[in-house]
């Protein structure tokens, strides 16, 4: 009997499986007395310096699709517990060993335009429909920076634009765009569907290359 209990409570057993009440538990760690099922911006900082990954990662972003948060800086506890059960964590170390699953899942690209598409509604002001052009560009460059090769360009072409938020449609055609289009742009389609942004782009981008052809 005493073998029984001494299996029951040793080390590979008790952190192997998922537990539910474990999770809560340290759920908990991150949230204030006085608000016990709400992960603020400062239990978010000891949770991100916990598992060793910078807010500002775009890991965090995974997270918080994964859990489905709908606040950037928050996370409810049922928010917690959707995402971690989804990927079997309830400590420290389990959810260390799965930050390179989390990132991976950027490579998919089914996922990726998911992990895209809920960036926007994640990161706007609720209060306003569309994002704020800081925003929106801090979030382009988290999502395409490494692997759109005129990111750079359209975050100049934005800069000088005359637009001072991104909407829905907007931000869903510039991932189609940086995954379509070459960089020469040699087919893209001014007939095409492309929100006016894109096409203001693109011939912002023809006159910048004009100019330098030209001083060159």
């Amino acid at each position: 009997m005493g073998d029984t209990s001494g299996r029951r409570f040793s080390k590979s057993e008790d952190t192997s499986s998922f537990n539910q009440k474990r999770c809560m538990s340290w759920f908990r760690e991150y949230t204030s007395p006085e608000d016990p099922e709400l992960l603020g911006p400062e239990g978010m900082e000891k949770f991100c310096e916990d598992i060793g990954v910078e807010p500002e990662n775009v890991i965090m972003l995974v997270l918080a699709w994964k859990m489905n948060a709908r606040q950037m800086g928050f996370f409810t506890h049922q928010e917690w517990l959707r995402g971690l059960t989804d990927i079997q964590c309830d400590t420290i170390s389990k959810i260390q060993n799965k930050l390179d699953f989390l990132r991976s899942m950027l490579n998919d690209q089914t996922s990726f335009k998911s992990i895209y598409r809920y960036a926007y509604d994640f990161a706007r002001d609720k209060d306003q429909r569309s994002m704020d052009l800081e925003t929106a560009k801090a979030m382009l460059q988290l999502l395409l920076g490494k692997h759109w090769n005129l990111f750079n360009q359209f975050s100049s072409f934005l800069d000088h634009s005359k637009y001072k938020v991104i909407n829905k449609d907007q931000w869903c055609n510039i991932l189609e765009f940086s995954r379509t289009i070459n960089m020469d742009l040699s087919n893209y389609d001014v007939d095409g569907a492309w929100p006016v942004m894109l096409d203001e782009f693109v011939e912002w981008l023809k006159i910048a290359k004009c100019n330098d052809h030209i001083r060159s």
